[in-house]
């Protein structure tokens, strides 16, 4: 990509991952017109999108938000994950296009039990949509069914080489099955498969505890300055 791309800064915000702490992000020009290629690149040099806008954090004194990814070919489930996935075998994944009221409905769901006061309002379906959708990339909503229930979302983009997790939310009532971790279990087998290079799975915060469960994914690769090298697993991981 050698398309130049003007930035822009947002205004500081509480931090949603350090309590105590400011944060304030890097846009690129929503104008820029961007596409899957380019997109790959930017994942690549550590942004994400939220809708249709991609950012990267740029916090004046703090720079804990590291952008992590699997390699799809080295990865490895450990015990806990193989667990996992023998656990859920009982559910069947559907590959959706659209966001439905179902998925809505669900959606409200987790929020209301699994983020009450987090900044985000689940009775806004127009925030819903606007904050998992984009209309440049394919975007595609990975559904888990249980005897044609729906338990579980994950909302993936599909690049060029590589598939990129953006979110996924859950029945409240069925934490204990780790549908978190299958989302991302499903999203590297199906990589593999279709010949993708990686897995990339946001930004991975030290002493945040929403964060814990991407450093479970090794080898973990991390952008630490400008290469992409093995996250160091976790003391007793």
């Amino acid at each position: 990509m050698t398309q130049s791309l003007r930035l822009f800064l947002s205004t500081e915000h509480a931090c949603g991952y350090l309590p105590g702490l400011l944060a304030r992000s890097a846009f690129v020009d929503p104008e820029a017109g961007l596409g899957p290629a380019h997109y790959q690149r930017l994942l690549e040099l550590g942004f994400r999108r939220s809708g249709d806008h991609t950012y990267r954090p740029h916090c004046r004194e703090c720079a804990r938000c590291v952008p992590v990814r699997i390699d799809v070919q080295r990865f490895t489930a450990d015990r806990s994950q193989r667990r996992c996935q023998r656990h859920n075998a009982d559910l069947q994944l559907t590959i959706e296009h659209r966001l439905t009221d179902e998925h809505y409905a669900l959606y409200r769901r987790y929020l209301q039990t699994r983020h009450a006061g987090g900044g985000m309002d689940p009775q806004d379906r127009k925030a819903f949509h606007a904050f998992l959708e984009c209309s440049w990339l394919d975007v595609r909503f990975w559904c888990f069914r249980w005897h044609g229930e729906l338990l579980s979302v994950a909302v993936v983009d599909h690049l060029p080489q590589a598939l990129s997790a953006v979110y996924t939310f859950f029945d409240p009532n069925e934490h204990g099955r780790g549908l978190g971790t299958l989302a991302v279990l499903q999203q590297v087998q199906q990589a593999r498969l279709a010949g993708l290079e990686h897995v990339y799975l946001g930004y991975w915060v030290e002493h945040s505890p929403k964060m814990d469960y991407k450093r479970r994914f090794r080898p973990l690769e991390a952008l630490l300055g400008t290469r992409w090298l093995d996250l160091p697993a976790a003391a007793g991981a």
